[in-house]
């Protein structure tokens, strides 16, 4: 057992087959939308954005750029890292807000891209918090045996969503997906513990009222800018950190380590003063925290993978590292993860 953490999952009988993510990858557009181009948008400013959210500038998808796109290049880059073809892929599971179209899932969209024909595929739906929730669905089937390899990805088309007119809104999301392969790997701990939570008595804080069973697309449901997302910025700022901080402190605890241990904190880009709040909470030191909100804005489902991917790319992350993940959004959900990379 290594000395720096205890491994949660001892307690279960099958603790020999653990689950370790062998491969990360990313894609954004290739349009970036900055500050100064959303001054001519709406009544706004770089500094005024910079100052309350961190972000210089985000992706945004092409309009025959779809999240299935998105999500299957992030996926090839994964597979590639890992060493996986797609006819070793036994699931996909996509985490997104933003499908291509309500049925089919955008999971089956991009089993066909991949070619990944053996695949089981399924979406999954937890706003910013989804592609935490699929890595714990993931080391379930993984775990217990079912699967050997699993396809994760996060991925969103917010720019399809976002009210450009709303100043307050449109200045903070941007368009990626993050993918991940999941398989056991000798002798390594892997993704040693998720916790997760929701709770929908806060469902109106953040949300898109249009386009469901709730209120299908009308005339009128268009006309009232019904089919873009809303938010209560103060209160979800407010919610997000108290929720961020629970997740990291039951994992931790959990794993019986402090933050000093853990080499890279990767939160959810959303806002840089929630990042910084969650941070200086958790006693964390500044250069543990991995950030690139100014880059991507956030991305929703796609963000920590991302984010995550970067990390690796750059150095921050090597064999060996404990990583703590921590992720929230509209739900309200939340969550985090350790994992021994």
């Amino acid at each position: 057992m290594n000395p720096k953490f205890k491994n949660p999952r001892a307690k279960h009988n099958f603790i020999g087959r653990t689950c370790s993510i062998t491969g990360i990858g990313s894609y954004v557009p290739q349009k970036v939308l900055t500050n100064h181009d959303l001054e001519k948008m709406v009544d706004t400013s770089d500094e005024w954005i910079r100052s309350r959210t961190g972000i210089r500038e985000r992706h945004i998808a092409a309009k025959d750029e779809w999240t299935s796109d998105m999500g299957a290049r992030a996926a090839q880059r994964a597979m590639k890292m890992a060493g996986v073809t797609a006819d070793q892929i036994d699931l996909i599971i996509v985490a997104t807000i933003t499908p291509d179209m309500p049925f089919p899932a955008t999971a089956c969209l991009i089993q066909k891209q991949l070619g990944a024909r053996r695949a089981a595929a399924f979406d999954l739906e937890a706003a910013c918090s989804g592609f935490i929730y699929a890595l714990e669905i993931a080391q379930q089937f993984i775990m217990s045996r079912t699967y050997d390899t699993v396809l994760v990805i996060g991925a969103e088309k917010l720019s399809s969503i976002t009210d450009w007119t709303d100043r307050n809104t449109c200045v903070l999301f941007g368009d990626g997906a993050g993918a991940a392969i999941l398989q056991n790997r000798d002798r390594a701990h892997g993704l040693l513990t998720v916790a997760m939570g929701a709770d929908g008595e806060k469902s109106d804080l953040l949300f898109m009222p249009g386009g469901g069973s709730r209120r299908p697309a009308t005339r009128e449901s268009v006309d009232g800018r019904l089919h873009f997302l809303r938010m209560e910025g103060k209160e979800t700022f407010k919610n997000a950190v108290q929720a961020m901080l629970s997740a990291a402190d039951e994992v931790l605890r959990r794993c019986e380590i402090d933050i000093g241990k853990i080499k890279c904190i990767i939160p959810h880009q959303a806002n840089q003063r929630i990042i910084e709040a969650v941070g200086q909470r958790l006693g964390a030191r500044p250069e543990q925290l991995f950030i690139n909100l100014d880059k991507y804005g956030n991305t929703s489902a796609a963000s920590v993978a991302i984010a995550l991917d970067e990390a690796v790319a750059s150095g921050r992350i090597s064999k060996g590292d404990l990583v703590l993940l921590i992720v929230f959004g509209a739900g309200l959900t939340w969550g985090a993860a350790v994992v021994e990379w």
